[in-house]
């Protein structure tokens, strides 16, 4: 048995927020250079606690303990110098600046910007060689996709000097393929004697990557395990304090029904004028969840911009409800309402709610000029109180947390967002529903139930469209597989002739080859 010393030891730490108790007595420690999973619920504690470890919050108790030295750490300055550095979920990055200045920003090292900026660049050209962390300097962020994004919030931390790197659900917004490249990176930083906390919800990638791993919950700790000690089916049932089931149900078979929906021909071109959807069929039946496979960026997202009414396209035809509608006189948003098409949008927080409103305003968002919303002789006020009770029952059902309708939209977690947005469109008693990325950066708890309603709703005869980029949940719920590539349908398969190897090949099949 090793007796080094531990990178970080977390000794009794406890914090309070009002009512809230989000950490009680937490304590355990991480071997250096080794990565090291914090798993748990929404709300379990554990970005609270890496807060802690990176000095945002003060703990009300308990101490914490760096290569053996007790230490205070005030700030984020401070935890910069003891060799910590975090990757948050959400990019602190300024969008229109280049990458190297994004890394200099608040290390400036000096007046003189001009020798700064090449001693900079000459750090970190170095750090890409040793890290195999990639990115282009002088592009700047806004022009960036996500996972060069992701490897230069790497790259600043170990920039600082970071030894120690808390990663906040880093592939929360990634590729399949962009996330194995994080892992090689991982793998590469922790040879080189980093050590790495690793906040996830997916616990694939726990059993993948990490040496040993964590369970929070209610603010405490759960377990400590090795990985070799440990199962996907273990931690989960740790994470939730019972059984969970995911997966797909052995007696599940689709009846599907009269066609809800039909797409023809649907092109679009971005504002370059190149296609990015490049003449797509779809056709959505009552009682059938329809899964869209692909890697992100594949016209997934144009699709679904298009059916909810968001966009119009540069040509083709929709059916909704024996309505027709043209690139002229394309559906509306309203319109899709209307015709019983419900929509969850991908980005929750760009498209399905405004953070700034309360629970309540979320909760009725879109559909607040219906009758049961409105007050007053002519129907011109906000019916306030039934909105906040409705807004609770949806609480109650969707088991969102906390339920208070008062509470801002942006102080809710990831998960229980998602279960208000999906409660709200849900209660429509939709004929379609349309729905993007149902889980990221949901825990297991909320996907198991968030898995539970759509089949649910497909049972009950709904026609359902399920995009995800997360393959696991496609097989776990689609009746028919629609795969994409470059804008175009590489293959439409029964569930039944589906696995992962099949999907990966037309994932990356180009369209002559998936024909032939």
């Amino acid at each position: 048995m090793s007796t080094a010393q531990p990178a970080v030891r977390l000794c009794e730490i406890s914090k309070r927020f009002g009512a809230v108790q989000a950490n009680r007595g937490v304590s355990f420690s991480i071997a250096a250079g080794s990565v090291h999973g914090i798993v748990g619920e929404n709300g379990a504690g554990k970005s609270t606690l890496m807060a802690i470890l990176y000095g945002y919050y003060q703990a009300d108790e308990g101490h914490i303990e760096i290569n053996g030295q007790r230490v205070q750490i005030p700030d984020s300055q401070v935890a910069i110098a003891q060799g910590i550095g975090m990757v948050h979920q959400h990019f602190m990055l300024v969008e229109t600046l280049s990458c190297l200045d994004n890394v200099m920003l608040g290390a400036e090292g000096g007046f003189f910007l001009g020798g700064a900026k090449k001693a900079a660049r000459a750090k970190l050209e170095s750090l890409m060689r040793e890290t195999g962390l990639q990115v282009r300097l002088d592009a700047l962020v806004g022009d960036l996709p996500v996972g060069e994004l992701q490897r230069l919030e790497i790259l600043k931390a170990l920039y600082r000097g970071a030894r120690i790197l808390i990663l906040d659900e880093p592939t929360a917004v990634l590729t399949p393929q962009e996330t194995e490249q994080l892992f090689v990176t991982l793998r590469q930083l922790r040879a080189m004697g980093t050590t790495i906390l690793l906040i996830t919800h997916k616990l694939k990638e726990v059993m993948a990557l990490c040496d040993a791993v964590t369970v929070m919950r209610a603010g405490q700790v759960v377990k400590t395990v090795a990985i070799g000690d440990t199962s996907p089916e273990d931690l989960a049932e740790s994470m939730v304090g019972r059984k969970v089931t995911l997966g797909r149900g052995e007696a599940e078979v689709a009846k599907a029904g009269d066609v809800r929906l039909q797409a023809r021909g649907l092109k679009v071109r971005n504002e370059q004028g190149v296609l990015t959807l490049k003449g797509v069929d779809l056709q959505l039946r009552a009682g059938e969840i329809v899964g869209v496979a692909g890697v992100s960026g594949n016209g997934q997202s144009e699709l679904l911009a298009l059916l909810s009414g968001m966009q119009a396209p540069d040509e083709g035809l929709l059916t909704v409800a024996g309505q027709s509608f043209e690139p002229g006189a394309w559906m509306t948003p309203s319109q899709a309402r209307a015709l019983q098409t419900a929509h969850v949008p991908e980005d929750r927080h760009l498209c399905g709610m405004v953070m700034s409103f309360p629970a309540w305003e979320t909760a009725a968002l879109g559909y607040h000029e219906q009758a049961q919303y409105r007050a007053g002789p002519l129907g011109l006020a906000m019916n306030q109180s039934h909105m906040k009770a409705q807004t609770g029952a949806f609480m109650e059902r969707f088991d969102v947390r906390p339920r208070d309708p008062m509470l801002g939209s942006s102080k809710f977690s990831g998960g229980n967002q998602q279960k208000l947005i999906l409660a709200r469109e849900i209660a429509q008693k939709p004929a379609v529903l349309l729905v993007g990325q149902p889980t990221r950066g949901v825990d297991i708890g909320a996907i198991e139930f968030i898995h539970g309603q759509l089949r649910r709703l497909r049972d009950e005869g709904c026609a359902v469209l399920l995009v995800s980029s997360e393959l696991d949940e496609i097989l776990a719920l689609a009746d028919r597989v629609v795969v994409m590539n470059a804008g175009r349908v590489t293959g439409e398969l029964a569930i039944a002739d589906c696995n992962e190897k099949t999907l990966g090949l037309l994932m990356t099949a180009q369209p002559e080859e998936a024909q032939a």
